[in-house]
């Protein structure tokens, strides 16, 4: 799958790109359920809040045949190695869940600045693309964007290790004020289905979920192969070591594993 030129250059003007019901919602639906069943496994991998629900799942396409598949669907891998002009590998895949009244603010923060101060990754040849497995509304604790963020480079950030279960490299509210006066900040919402790709540098964040509504997301991050991570500080599953390039599997890849296609 190719980017159209609209959508290539919303991504390079805006530092993010949204794409609506680019997969089916039962395309989806499979996704999600075997989300459910890993949130509910007793996995290293699996990080809960402090309530005990599920925050993200690191590298289900390791151990989890639909998300080993959705690793390799060309409709998520073509369009980064399209903009990178390179063949690309899996530097980290994760399924964040935003649990009903119980799911957790992410801080506002920069991606590469995380791969560049953790995994010395050395430029921001890295995007992340995100599939919504769940309708993501302005209520159940949508991304934060501040379009064209992406252009000012990595930001100074201080190593919050207390506000979640999770550790980031988060902003002050004073940069994040500053960026917003410039350019605004937005939230893409839409059905189950839809994908978004923003750049490794773009700020964003998302705050807790109040609502009585799910929202769960699958983030592939994908760096160009000659651009692979240097240092090897962080557990393997977190920041992958495996720089073989992608080879993406046929559009219908899904089909097989769909409820209707069961033998």
């Amino acid at each position: 799958m190719k980017l159209s030129d609209k959508a290539l250059a919303d991504f390079r003007e805006q530092g993010f790109v949204f794409l609506p019901e680019l997969f089916s919602r039962a395309e989806a639906a499979l996704l999600l359920a075997e989300a459910r069943n890993i949130y509910a496994s007793d996995r290293e991998e699996v990080w809960r809040e402090s309530s005990g629900v599920a925050r993200t799942a690191f590298a289900a396409h390791t151990y989890n045949e639909a998300h080993k598949r959705l690793g390799a669907h060309p409709r998520l891998i073509e369009p980064v190695m399209q903009i990178l002009e390179e063949q690309v590998y899996m530097h980290q895949y994760k399924i964040n869940a935003k649990a009903a009244f119980d799911g957790d603010v992410w801080q506002w923060h920069q991606d590469y600045g995380t791969w560049q101060r953790d995994d010395a990754m050395p430029e921001p040849r890295a995007f992340n693309i995100a599939l919504f497995l769940e309708d993501v509304t302005p209520a159940n604790g949508p991304l934060l964007f501040i379009p064209k963020s992406h252009t000012v480079g990595v930001l100074d950030a201080g190593h919050d290790l207390e506000t979640t279960s999770y550790p980031l490299w988060t902003l002050d509210r004073e940069t994040v004020t500053r960026l917003a006066k410039t350019g605004g900040v937005e939230a893409p919402v839409g059905p189950a289905g839809s994908v978004v790709m923003f750049h490794g540098n773009l700020v964003h964040a998302s705050p807790a979920n109040i609502s009585p509504m799910d929202r769960t997301i699958v983030y592939l991050s994908l760096c160009a192969v000659s651009n692979h991570i240097r240092a090897f500080k962080r557990k393997e599953w977190i920041a992958h070591r495996d720089f073989t390039p992608i080879r993406p599997m046929g559009d219908d890849c899904l089909d097989d594993l769909l409820p209707n296609q069961a033998a």
